[in-house]
């Protein structure tokens, strides 16, 4: 499996491009939202000839969906991800006023819902989905064991969590899904966030401060 990280700039976020060489892909979390940036994304799919199957989400908080509008656009792909996180998709505008900024491109509809223990495949690959609430209701975390990496969004990052203080947040829930649906991976498992530089299992388990 092929891993092309983009890194978008409204707020530093992680986009993933996943694809075998079946010239199948995925789109993990396309957070683009100036015009260059999805111009990239849809660039890099073009020139390496790739057939974009799905668009997943680790949750719906606003810097992880802003390229969900063009992709159905441009592809026809409705975002898929947490139904316990649809509320945020009408709440874009209001948090983007929140962060002092205009955002009014309306949001599709979720095209479907992303249960825990879910398969999505593309090509020759499987990506296995585990719930790992906390950071928000609606978190998943997408795990291939074929390629030994786990794309964690706001769950785990290097030396860090993801935050519990917005709606539906809960950090003893968070601390808890990590314990028992990440740390319980294989310690060479590469963990690719939703923002910042990539880790893994074996490094967070043991140095990651809030787990000491």
């Amino acid at each position: 499996m092929k891993i092309k990280k983009f890194e978008f700039n409204m707020f530093p976020v992680n986009c993933y491009v996943l694809s075998d060489e079946s010239g199948e892909a995925v789109v993990i979390d396309p957070g683009c939202f100036y015009p260059e940036e999805k111009q990239r994304l849809k660039d890099y799919l073009y020139d390496n000839n790739l057939t974009l199957k799905h668009v997943l989400c680790t949750h719906l908080h606003l810097d992880h969906i802003f390229g969900n509008p063009f992709l159905l656009q441009e592809y026809g792909l409705s975002p898929e991800g947490g139904q316990q996180d649809e509320f945020w998709l009408d709440q874009a505008y209001s948090m983007a006023r929140s962060f002092g900024f205009l955002y009014d491109e309306k949001q599709p509809a979720l095209g479907r819902y992303i249960c825990d223990g879910d398969i999505i495949t593309f090509g020759d690959t499987k990506l296995k989905a585990i719930h790992v609430p906390g950071h928000s209701q609606g978190s998943f975390v997408f795990y291939c064991a074929e390629a030994a990496c786990v794309f964690a969004g706001d769950v785990l990052f290097y030396g860090s969590i993801g935050r519990a203080d917005l709606k539906g947040g809960n950090f003893d829930e968070l601390k808890e899904g990590i314990c028992n649906h990440l740390f319980t991976l294989p310690e060479e498992t590469r963990v690719y966030p939703g923002h910042g530089p990539s880790t893994s299992i074996g490094y967070e388990k043991k140095n990651n401060p809030f787990f000491r």
